[in-house]
Parts: C-alpha cells; structure tokens; sequence
C-alpha cells in the first residue's frame, strides 16, 4: 500500500501559489515527464474559442496526429473559461481564468501508475492528512476503485461511485475522452463517513482529476479505442492553494488576493468589512484582471465577435464593478500593472507585452466609460419605471447604442428583481444582423451564364469616363433578353460589351452611371453598369431602332445623375475625414453606397455618434464645402501612396498602381470612383441618419448636391401638413405636441384609474364567494375584461377584505374577444405566508398550464398566458392546489 503522509512532511509543505506549482511539476519531472511550457489562451485548435483544460494543447497527440513531445509531460496550463461567468465572486471557487496542473502519459503508463502518484503527490508532498480524502470513480470502472481499494489502502467508504455526468471526462462535444476519477478535499471529515454527498460545496472540493484516455469522440457520438491509452490529469492550482493557505475561498489566496487588495485600496474599503455584494464585486475585479491581462497578452483585442467580445465583457464588468465600489476615475492600467506583477513570476511573457497590455486596457476603458454613463442612466430610467422586465427592445437599445453587453443588463436588472425579455432582444438582433448583411458590397453571383460566357471571352473595357461624358463605341458583344445575340429589336432587355466606355461601372460603393447608346435612328436607355473582370456590362433596354453586334455607337452618360454621384461621392470622403477628426482619429470605412439621391457610409466604431458630434460633422463638411477646395487626382505607386498618407479601405486589396482623390488639407484616398472638381460643387452637405447595422459598426446616412433640396422639400411639406392639422406655427408644433403627449398620459392615467376601480367594484362582489379551508379564506375566480393592473388591484382589494388568511386568485382574458391573451394574479395573505406558499412561485406554475410564466412578490405576483381555452382548468387547478396545500387546523 501507499504510505500515508507523515506530520514533518505536512509542516514542511509547500503554501504558496509559486510553491504548490513548482512542487508538482518537480515531482513529475523527477518521475520522468517532461516539464512543457503553457500553450498560449488561443487554442489552434478550432472547435473551441479559448484554451479551456490542461489537455487541449495535446488534443493531437492523443488522436495520433501527431508526434509526442516525449512519453510523460508535465505542465501548468493557462485557461480561460467564461460558460458560469455569474457564478465568479459568488461561490468559493469559480473563475475566468486558471491554471491547471497536469501530468500526462502518451501511450506509456496507464491507470494505476497514475493513481499511485496522485495519492502520493497529495499525502506526501502536499502532507494532506488521508482523513480529509475522499475519491470517486466512475460507476463502471470496477478497476480504478480495487486501485484506490486495494493498493492506495483508501477506505472503500470514502470511494464513491458517479455516473458520466461527473465521472466521464471529455474536452468538449468532440474529441478524447474516458472514464476518470478526481480526489476531493473533505473540509468537516468529523461528519464521518455515511451518507457522503460530493455534492455539498460546503463540505467537499475536487482539486485533481485523473483522466483515463481510452477514446476519441465523434460528431455522431461515437466511441472509438485511441491507438494508446493515455492519462490526463488536472489538478486546480488555485483550489490547492485555498486548501493549503487554509483560507475560505479560492479568491483569499496569494494568487487572486494582491489584486483584491489593490482594489480595495482604489475603493477606499476594507474587503474583510464589506458585505456579500461589496466582497463579491472585490473577487470579480480580482479574477477577471488576471483574465484580461493574460488574454491581451496572448493576442487577443476588444470587439464584438468571438474572443474579442469575451475580452471586452470581461473588461467591462470590471470597470462595473469598480464603479459599484465607488471607484469613480480610471483604474484598468492601475488593475492591469497589479496583475503583471503578480504573474510575473510564472508568466515572464507579460512583462514583455506590458506596454500592449497596459495600452489596450486604458483604451478600452476609456471607449467604456464615454458610453457607460449614459447606459446606466438609460437603464436607471427605464427601472424607475418600475417595469415588470427589461424589453428585448430596450436590451438590445443598450447593447447596440451604448455598447452594454446583454449579459451585463442581465446583471443589472437581475439586482433589481427583474428578467429581460431574452426573446425580444434576440428579434432585434436578428434584424440587425439583416441590416449589417444589406451593408456589404452586393454581388450578384447568379448572372445569366450567356453574359458570363460572353465576358469570359473580351478584353477590359477601356473607361473614359473621367475625361468625356460622351464617347464614340464599338459594340463588341450582345446578350439579348439572357442570350447571346446578333440584334435587339425594341422592347428587348440588352447586356451590351463596348470596347470603350464613358460609363461608370459600379464598384467602389459607387452606383453605375445611367444614359443611352445612341446612333442612326436608335435608342437603347442604360439602367446600370456593372463589372466583371474589368470588362463593362451596360444594362437596360432598346427603346427605338434597332441594335446589331458590331454597330457603332456614342455612349452618353446622364450627366445629371453623374453630377448628384460625383457630389455624394466627394461628401463621403468628406464624413470620413469629418468622423477622424470630430469622433475617433481610428474610425475606419467598413462599406459605402454611393447612389445618385443619397449616401451611406458604414464604419468602424464602437458606440453611437451623438447629436452634438453628429452636428460638428455637419458643420465641418459644410465649412469645407464653402472653402471650395480644388480636388487633385493622380495616379502614383501604392506605397508612394501610402507614405504620402493616403486612407486605403482596410482588407481591399489595390493594384501596384493606384488613383489618389486628394482634397488638400482635408482628405486623401485611394479611390477609383468619380468625383467633382472642387468641393464647392457640392453645395449642400445634410446627414439624415445614424445607426447600427452590425455589432462594432454604425452607419450615417445623408444627402448631398441637389438631392438636399428634395430632402428640405419633403420635410418642409411634412411640418406643413402638422402645422396645418394642429393650427399651429412651425416654431409651435413642438410645444404643441408635447402638449398631446402630456393630455394623452393624463387621460390614461385617469382610465386606468377607472379600470381599477370597476375591477375592484367588480371583485367586490366575488368577496362573498370565498371558501373556508381551516383559519384560511380560499377565492378562485374569473374576471374578464380587466388589464392587468386593474386584476393586480382587485386582488389586493379582496385579499384585505379576507383577512390575513386570505388566498385570492384572480384570471381572466383582458380581451373577451382574443383567446391568445390570458392574465392570472394572486394575493395572499400574511398566514398563507407563513405557511410557505409564496404568490410568485405558485402563480407561475398555474400560468403554465396556460402556455405562459410569470412571478412576482410573495404576497402580490402576475403571470400570463397564451392559451385562453385552458384557463378553466388552469382555475380550477389552482383551486384543488391551494385547497390542498393550506393548512386545515
């Protein structure tokens, strides 16, 4: 049998994070394996987002895809894992990041082997008094508990069998896997020995877990023998450490609780003095700055997408909960240099990515803190309002306008008492996901395959339309009506190929120009013009004559609709060059519309553009405008280009040599598209809109040159058709309809006041219904007709009425007419109280049965349905329920 651990090897146990670590990876280097650096947080592996177990790095030499680095290793993984994020600072034991102590076997020894060291590892070197040990095995593996039995001398009472849920081991939804078995630390062994549950975290901790790879699993779920049997083993590095430092948490140990301290010392607070909320908001700050340290040193960068989003939630919640604190000023690079300290030794590679570390933080606190004041405000609002959830609509306003993860108004609101509606948000996100998709350059990937065929075989159009309007052309190939032709008669849909082109061809954001092919008793009218292989497509229609391959003819572009693309085109590098020097110097182009009415330019930020800044754009673009700069346009080397400080679209890919649009002192961009020659064409400059198309990215649309006066125009009609309806002047509508709005909530207040009072004159009448069940007043009936509010009253109304033992539900169709809407109340007693029924669960579980949900207060709770063909049984169940469920003497 093993050798329990001795007293002198107990005192002489290692205690510190840096002790516990090297201890474990001497005693497995000193038994063969091989010590193995960390793998970085991001995985090569891509099934999964981050660095999630100790094995993952090895995940191919388990699979036999690879070679293995040497028949045993030894190392102390970094991971990340954010599945139970709400659970980090409120229980003992949960974080984001950790380090997970490892010994594997590829191929090379197998289960008892392991076993032999884990046990001496724990009593021997960690001196664990056998006492507080207790292991578990899976319910099938009959060998590891005769190990653990008969050769580590544990007794069999404190071996316990589990089912795969706790006791089958796998990396994730594919990959290796097996049955294992973990060794738990017994805080209160005095409990003795029956009846163990693993279960209570107050009495027990898993801190190693051994792995015995014996497979590899599929997408189907299939189970196969891996070539060799292998061992992975993890061992908590944190929860040694809570065991050893003899503290109450994971969190009170020398590996989290320098940070803690730190963020105690910014708040002005003592962590041992505060309550639960106040410790909880220390651990978080404290966990999470290891996280975020770490995982900006590995590479990742804040955004919306993937590791990124992981990033900045985490970085977010910290600053939250600084602010909770009290911490009213930056703190993140303060956070961030506490946690590089604190990891140093371990981690050499953070004082290395100090500055990039220190660098993101601050800048990603600072994007926070624009935004989070006016979040939280908003929030606080909508909470005033005393709303029975968080709308998706609302959740989603927070999360795309001022950069509030959901998760974190989940948080929020779930202080206050309150759900968010999870399904709303998801709607609204879906719709901006069909936003973001409109966003994206459009390329019709289904032209005919006449046209593909026929451009597969000419040259590149040569474009003239920079210098001419009109140009004499050679019609080189035809497609009529989706097939390749000789001539077009009127009426017929036409594809033409010109050997020379002063159309524009769509590309760039840029609409394609529009005009006519003309000759000798023909008109063919363009719609659009688009590309394929730098050979020119014109699109449109015979409207006169006839058109034959080879004809000649002159191409006159619409110089109208040329001039309104030119104006708009110009007035979009102009926002561009606006954003960088009003908003965020960084902002870069994420996609364009160049059209003849309008444009739209969508770009990298991550909060919305505000009105005052959206006003300074305005005014800015306006003031250049009436400068009249003389556009200059060139053609020069792509890195000449560059280094003369030309704004290239980030992920275009450019020729060697490319076109610079340079309005001096204001813009300069690479760009192919058509522009005027000096900014004072343009006229006029007025922005329309700002919103979110996707995550990170928002859009401005607006109007330039001509299309301004139509836009004025349409509004002007608009104020004068209010002004004409409310008999007021253009200066007055305002006041005057917020004179409305105010005698709108006026007169809906006092109807609900109405509706409450005949539903609780309505009640009244059902107060001599009430049934007797012992000390208690039993009332279950139907009122229909009545909103919510007023059967929330109602209810209260009876339940004084009953007495402190009254029972009182309430449901009816606040709409006879509409079967879809159900409503249900309950208002119980202070003796129902007592007698631990509660309003808000019970009613929610009635509301059920109406295809719904809902809760509320122990005394007062609301749920709805969506089945009002069930709302007799629902009654009636809730009647035998409660008859049965109250006390009868």
């Amino acid at each position: 049998m093993v050798a329990a651990a001795s007293s002198s090897s107990a005192a002489s146990a290692p205690r510190s994070g840096e002790e516990i670590r090297e201890a474990f990876l001497n005693f497995y280097a000193e038994r063969g394996h091989k010590r193995m650096a960390s793998a970085s947080l991001i995985p090569e592996d891509p099934t999964v987002l981050l660095t999630i177990a100790g094995m993952l790095p090895f995940k191919p030499v388990f699979l036999g895809q690879q070679e293995r680095p040497a028949p045993r290793a030894t190392s102390s993984q970094k991971c990340i894992r954010t599945n139970d994020i709400e659970n980090v600072g409120r229980t003992a034991r949960h974080h984001t990041f950790f380090e997970m102590l490892g010994n594997f076997s590829f191929g090379d020894y197998f289960k008892q082997q392991a076993i032999e060291w884990a046990w001496e590892l724990s009593t021997g070197v960690y001196g664990i008094d056998p006492k507080n040990l207790v292991v578990s095995v899976f319910r099938e593996d009959d060998e590891a508990e005769q190990i653990w039995r008969d050769v580590v001398g544990v007794d069999p009472k404190r071996i316990i069998r589990m089912d795969e849920a706790d006791n089958f081991w796998a990396s994730g939804p594919t990959g290796p896997c097996g049955p294992c078995s973990e060794i738990y630390y017994d805080f209160k062994p005095e409990l003795g020995d029956q009846c163990i549950d693993l279960e209570d975290d107050d009495r027990f901790i898993e801190f190693y877990n051994l792995v015995f790879m014996q497979y590899n699993r599929d997408a189907e779920g299939t189970l196969t023998p891996l070539a060799n049997r292998n061992i992975d083993t993890g061992m908590g590095l944190e929860r040694m450490a809570q065991i050893l430092q003899k503290v109450p948490n994971n969190y009170e140990t020398d590996l989290i609780f320098p940070l803690i301290q730190a963020a105690a010392d910014l708040a002005g607070v003592d962590y041992h003095q505060l309550n639960d909320k106040g410790q909880t908001s220390l651990k978080v700050i404290g966990d999470h700055s290891r996280a975020v340290t770490q995982l900006i040193c590995d590479g990742v960068t804040a955004s919306n997408l993937g590791r990124g989003y992981i990033l900045r939630r985490l970085l977010r919640r910290v600053v939250r909960h600084g602010r909770l604190l009290g911490i009213d000023k930056p703190f993140l690079v303060t956070m961030g240099e506490a946690a590089i300290d604190l990891l140093k030794g371990a981690h050499p590679s953070v004082i290395d990515r100090q500055e990039v570390i220190l660098a993101e933080l601050q800048r990603e606190e600072a994007r926070f803190l624009e935004t989070l004041e006016r979040g939280e405000k908003l929030l606080a609002e909508v909470l005033a309002s005393k709303p029975k959830q968080i709308s998706g609509a609302q959740a989603f306003e927070l999360y795309d306008t001022y950069g509030f993860p959901l998760e974190l108004t989940q948080e929020i609101a779930e202080e206050q008492g309150l759900a968010v509606d999870l399904d709303g948000f998801e709607v609204a996100m879906e719709e901006q996901r069909q936003r973001a998709k409109a966003a994206a350059v459009s390329i019709d990937l289904t032209l005919q395959d006449a046209i593909d065929q026929v451009v597969a075989d000419q040259a590149a159009t040569c474009f003239e339309g920079y210098q001419a309007l009109d140009h004499s052309s050679f019609v080189q190939a035809l497609v009529v009506n989706g097939e390749p032709a000789t001539t077009a008669k009127v009426a017929d849909a036409v594809q033409v190929v010109l050997d020379t082109t002063p159309f524009y061809g769509e590309g760039g954001g840029q609409v394609g120009d529009r005009g006519v092919l003309a000759g000798t008793d023909l008109i063919v009218r363009i719609e659009s013009v688009s590309r394929s292989r730098d050979v020119f497509v014109h699109a449109g229609r015979v409207e006169r004559g006839e058109l034959a391959l080879g004809d000649t003819v002159k191409a006159q572009v619409d110089r109208t609709c040329r001039r309104r693309a030119q104006a708009n085109h110009t007035a979009t590098h102009l926002l561009q060059a606006a954003l960088k020097q009003v908003v965020d110097p960084g902002i870069g182009q994420a996609g364009s519309l160049v059209d003849f009415d309008r444009l739209r330019f969508d770009f990298h930020c991550p909060t919305a553009v505000t009105a005052d800044q959206l006003q300074q754009v305005e005014i800015l673009i306006n003031g250049w405008i009436n400068e009249a700069h003389a556009l200059q346009v060139q053609e020069m080397a792509i890195d000449q280009a560059k280094a003369a400080g030309a704004v290239a679209m980030f992920g275009e890919k450019y020729a060697d040599v490319v076109r610079v649009v340079d309005v001096p002192g204001v813009s300069m961009e690479l760009c192919g598209g058509t522009h005027v020659a000096n900014t004072a064409e343009i006229g006029l400059f007025k922005i329309v809109a700002e919103s979110g198309v996707a995550a990170g990215i928002r859009r401005i649309e607006a109007v330039a040159g001509p299309a301004v006066l139509a836009y004025l125009n349409e509004r002007d009609a608009v104020v004068k058709q209010l002004g004409a309806r409310f008999k007021a002047q253009p200066a007055e509508i305002v006041d005057r309809v917020s004179a409305l709005q105010e005698e709108l909530k006026a007169t809906g207040k006092a109807l609900a006041a109405a509706q409450a009072e005949l539903a609780v004159a309505k009640a009244g009448a059902l107060a001599a219904k009430a049934e007797a069940v012992g000390e208690f007043q039993l009332l279950v009936e139907r009122l229909d007709g009545v909103d919510g509010a007023g059967l929330q009253g109602a209810a209260q109304s009876l339940a004084h009425q009953l007495g402190d033992g009254a029972a009182v539900v309430i449901g009816g169709l606040p709409d006879p007419g509409d079967m879809g809407k159900v409503i249900l109340v309950a208002a119980f007693g202070k003796q129902v109280i007592a007698a631990k029924i509660q309003a808000g669960k019970f009613i929610g579980g009635i509301a059920k049965l109406c295809g719904g949900g809902g809760g509320g207060r122990p005394n007062l709770a609301q749920a709805g349905g969506r089945d009002g063909e069930a709302l007799p049984a629902a009654l009636e169940a809730a009647r035998s329920e409660l008859a049965a469920a109250l006390p009868q003497s």
